[in-house]
C-alpha cells in the first residue's frame, strides 16, 4: 500500500507552520515562518490578515519541498488556529477590510461591560458557556461594524464576510473570490461567543444584542469532514479540518474519552478536559466549550482552565532576577535541594486566571526566612505551574464531578522532567508526554485523515499515540494536602493589592 501523507497546518498568533504526517503519525517535515504583531494603541493588537496568507502559503511550500513530496500525495489539509482572532474580509475582492483584531486585544472591554448591563459577564453564559469578555470574537466583530465608515450597511448587504483564522485560510485555499468556501467549524464558532453550545448554530438574539448581522457569518460545520477541495499550489487536496489550538490538542492527544485531560504548558496553561457530549455549565472559573466533533457523530465537549502564568514566570526568574541565565538552568538548580524550603511564589503579576478570575491579586513571595536559597526559590517557581495546575483540576471535578484519571501534557516545560514529577505528585494521578510534542498540528492530521479515510476510527489514532515518558505520584497524601493548604495561603496573600481598578 502507498503510504498517505497528511498536512496540517498551525496559524498561531506569532508564526504559521505547516508540518506532513505520514500514515503511522510521525512527522516528515516542518516548514515554519513568523508574522508581525502591530499595536496600534495600548491594550490593541492586531495582525496583517493577508500577510499570513501570504506567510502560510509559503510554509506549505516550504514543507512540500522539504519532504520532496509532490502535492498530489497529500490525501488531505487539515487546520488548526489561533481562536478569537477576528477578520472581516470583502467577498468580492477577498481584501481584509482592516487589520485582524487579535485575541489579546482590550479594545472591547467597555463594550462588554455595556452589553453585560444588568446581567454583567453571565448575560450569555447559559447558551455560550463563556463569560462576556474580551476575549472573544463577537465583541470584535461589533467594533469593527462600527468603527469602519460604511462598513456596517456593506455587511448587512451581504458583502463582507466574517471569520476566526480558519474561516480565512479555508477562503482562500478553496478559491478565494472564486469559489471560496466560507465555512467555520464547532470548536471555533463556540470561541465567537455566537453559537449556541446546544443547537451548535448562531443565536439569532445574541446576534441581536450585539447587533451582528448574520450575513456575515461562516457556515458552522464539524471539525472533520472535507469542506472543500484546494485550488493553486495544493490543486486538488481535501481540505477536511479545523479545530482551535488548544482543541486540536485534546485530539491530538486522543483524550477521547470522559476524564481524559491535557495541558499545554507555554507561557500560560490550558487544561481542558473531556466531558462528554453534554455541555457543563461551570460556577468555579472555568469556560464550557467545545471540544470537537467528527463528521455527523454527536459533538464532544469539554471544560477549560486557563492559568495565565506559568513559563512566563520561569522567564522572569531568568530575565527579571537575572537568577539563571537560560530557562534549561530552573531544573537543576531546583534539584539540588529537597523541597522548597518553606517558600510559594503566586505569579499573579497582572491577576489571576482561573479559577479565581481576580484582577485585583498581584504576584507573591511567601513563607521568605533566611534558610531559603535561590535554589529553594527555583523549585517554588517550578511549583506554582503544578500548585495552579491543581487548582483548576479541583473546579473541574467541583463542575462535573469528574476525575481525571492521567494528564497528558505537551509544550515546552514538559522538558522539564522535576516539574512532571511534581506536578503528578500535587494532582495523584499519571502524567505522561507523547512521544510527537507536536499535538497542536498532529491534532488538525488526524482529523483531516479521519475524514478522508487515512485512518478508519479513533480507536486506530489511539494505537498511533506512543508515550515517551511516564511520571507516576511519589508524594504521600499528608504531604500533598499539607503543602495544597499552604499554597492556598499563599494565593489568599496575593488578593487585594491593587483596588478601584487600578492597574
Amino acid at each position: 500500500m502507498t503510504d498517505s501523507y497528511v498536512a496540517a497546518i498551525d496559524q498561531g498568533t506569532t508564526s504559521s507552520r505547516c508540518i506532513i504526517f505520514n500514515q503511522d503519525g510521525a512527522i516528515v517535515t516542518v516548514d515554519q515562518r513568523e508574522h508581525r504583531q502591530i499595536f496600534p494603541k495600548p491594550g490593541w493588537v492586531e495582525h496583517d490578515a493577508t500577510e499570513i496568507w501570504s506567510k502560510t502559503q509559503a510554509v506549505v511550500a516550504g514543507a512540500i519541498a522539504k519532504a520532496g513530496l509532490n502535492p498530489d500525495q497529500l490525501t488531505a489539509l487539515g487546520i488548526t488556529n489561533q481562536r478569537e482572532t477576528t477578520v472581516l474580509w470583502e467577498r468580492a475582492t477577498g481584501k481584509p477590510v482592516h487589520n485582524a483584531i487579535v485575541w489579546q486585544d482590550t479594545r472591547t472591554s467597555a463594550l462588554c461591560t455595556e452589553l453585560g448591563g444588568a446581567d454583567g459577564q453571565d448575560r450569555f453564559r447559559d447558551r455560550t458557556g463563556l463569560p462576556l469578555a474580551s476575549y472573544f470574537s463577537g465583541p470584535k466583530v461589533a467594533w469593527l461594524l462600527d468603527n469602519v465608515p460604511g462598513l456596517r450597511q456593506r455587511a448587512e448587504a451581504g458583502e463582507i464576510a466574517f471569520g476566526t483564522m480558519d474561516s480565512w485560510l479555508i477562503w482562500n485555499l478553496t478559491g478565494g473570490t472564486d469559489g471560496g468556501v466560507h465555512v467555520t467549524d464547532v470548536t471555533n464558532a463556540g470561541r465567537t461567543m455566537l453559537m449556541n453550545l446546544e443547537t451548535l448554530q448562531w443565536d439569532s438574539s445574541i446576534l441581536s444584542a450585539m447587533n451582528v448581522p448574520e450575513a456575515v457569518l461562516p457556515e458552522i460545520r464539524s471539525s472533520a469532514e472535507v469542506y472543500g477541495t484546494a485550488v493553486g499550489q495544493l490543486a486538488g487536496v481535501p481540505v477536511a479540518s479545523a479545530l482551535g489550538d488548544q482543541q486540536a490538542a485534546v485530539f491530538g492527544q486522543t483524550c477521547y474519552g470522559v476524564g481524559e485531560a491535557k495541558n499545554t504548558y507555554g507561557t500560560g496553561s490550558f487544561l481542558l478536559l473531556n466531558t462528554g457530549t453534554r455541555p457543563v455549565p461551570s460556577k468555579n472559573g472555568l469556560l464550557t466549550t467545545m471540544g470537537y466533533q467528527l463528521g455527523g457523530e454527536p459533538p464532544v465537549y469539554c471544560l477549560e482552565g486557563s492559568i495565565a502564568i506559568t513559563g512566563a514566570l520561569v522567564q522572569w526568574f531568568r530575565d527579571q532576577l537575572g537568577i539563571i541565565s537560560s530557562a534549561d538552568e530552573i531544573e537543576p538548580l531546583a534539584a539540588s535541594v529537597e523541597d522548597n524550603g518553606g517558600a510559594y511564589i503566586v505569579p499573579a503579576f497582572s491577576g489571576l486566571f482561573a479559577p479565581y478570575w481576580r484582577s485585583d491579586a498581584r504576584g507573591v513571595v511567601t513563607g521568605l526566612t533566611r534558610y531559603v536559597t535561590k535554589a529553594h526559590l527555583a523549585r517554588a517557581v517550578l511549583e506554582a505551574t503544578s500548585w495552579q495546575t491543581r487548582e483548576v483540576v479541583d473546579a473541574m471535578y467541583e463542575d462535573s464531578g469528574v476525575r481525571i484519571t492521567t494528564l497528558k501534557v505537551d509544550g515546552g516545560m514538559t522538558v522539564n522532567d522535576l516539574l512532571m514529577q511534581h506536578q503528578s505528585d500535587v494532582l495523584g494521578v499519571p502524567v505522561i508526554r507523547p512521544v510527537v510534542a507536536e499535538t497542536t498540528c498532529l491534532g488538525a492530521a488526524y482529523a483531516a485523515g479521519l475524514a478522508t479515510g487515512v485512518w478508519s476510527d479513533t480507536d486506530e489514532l489511539k494505537a498511533h499515540w506512543k508515550r515517551d515518558t511516564e511520571w507516576t505520584p511519589r508524594m504521600g497524601t499528608e504531604e500533598r494536602e499539607r503543602e495544597y493548604h499552604n499554597w492556598h495561603k499563599a494565593v489568599e496573600r496575593s488578593f487585594g493589592w491593587e483596588e478601584d481598578g487600578a492597574s
